[in-house]
């Protein structure tokens, strides 16, 4: 005998369509939070909200106007004083041109004076140095030179920074890593006791009152600050004055510096260098002192 499939039941209500968004529903019914609406009940109940006196009125207009009036006042001093600040501005402006103006004159009187006392000091050089007076020229930097010799240029580490120490700190510098004045004195010295006849670094001359030193963390060479990296031309025998220095004590010095601090540094032989005279030389005259042989 067939089993009858079961009869579902039809007397009870189909579900709402927004059954499932029950809280959208609940969002769209109630906006305003029921705590917003309890504190604005509360605050109506309490007679909080506008001023309802005339007194009240009254002092509410009264502290708008003040603002609105101190808002006014201040534009209208911040316009007036607007064409004074510009005119200010303007002087200023003018003032700094007249001076920048000023001292690109004197810079350049210095310089032509700069370049007459080198004229005489050189003419002096010749003068009496007799036969000698190219090499007394040559020696003394008063002449620019040209000539076969080698290209040295040194940089700091690429890891160089600020603080620190090690081995290598003894006056006041910070960073192993970094060139130092007393690396300069030594490679300038070795290109001189390895043959060179004239040495520039950075395009600032050397003569025999030349001085290597330093401020700070800058390297000065004649009180005139140089930036890495460090190029020294040496007018030579290139290859000849290439290897002497490599193998003098200030070359391994060099080499030292590359192996164990990092510091970047490369010798090449040129074919021709360039060196300009030195900006200013001091002509001074010996003379043996009172009591000596």
């Amino acid at each position: 005998m067939s089993q009858q499939p079961p009869v579902r039941s039809t007397s009870s209500q189909p579900p709402r369509p927004d059954a499932s968004m029950s809280l959208l529903t609940n969002v769209m019914h109630h906006s305003l939070d029921e705590g917003y609406a309890e504190a604005a009940a509360r605050r109506a109940g309490e007679g909080k909200g506008l001023p309802t006196t005339l007194r009240a009125k009254l002092g509410l207009a009264a502290a708008l106007l003040l603002a609105a009036g101190v808002v006014t006042l201040g534009a209208a001093q911040a316009q007036i004083s607007a064409p004074t600040l510009a005119k200010e501005r303007e002087q200023l402006i003018q003032r700094i041109e007249a001076e920048t103006s000023a001292a690109d004159t004197l810079q350049r009187n210095v310089d032509s004076l700069r370049s007459t006392v080198g004229s005489k000091q050189r003419d002096a050089l010749r003068k009496h140095g007799g036969d000698k007076a190219e090499l007394v020229s040559l020696l003394a930097g008063a002449t620019p030179v040209r000539g076969p010799g080698i290209k040295v240029v040194v940089d700091d580490a690429k890891q160089a920074k600020s603080g620190g120490g090690g081995p290598r700190e003894s006056s006041g510098f910070a960073d192993t890593g970094r060139v130092r004045d007393r690396d300069m004195q030594r490679i300038v010295n070795g290109l001189w006791q390895s043959g060179a006849e004239a040495i520039a670094v950075n395009g600032q001359r050397l003569t025999s009152l030349s001085a290597i030193r330093a401020a700070g963390d800058a390297i000065l060479v004649d009180n005139r600050p140089l930036v890495p990296p460090y190029t020294v031309l040496a007018v030579g025998n290139g290859q000849r004055l290439s290897t002497a220095f490599q193998d003098s004590a200030d070359g391994q010095y060099l080499h030292v510096l590359q192996q164990n601090y990092g510091v970047r540094a490369s010798i090449s032989a040129q074919d021709e260098v360039r060196l300009p005279a030195a900006p200013s030389l001091i002509v001074r005259t010996a003379k043996p002192g009172k009591g000596t042989s």
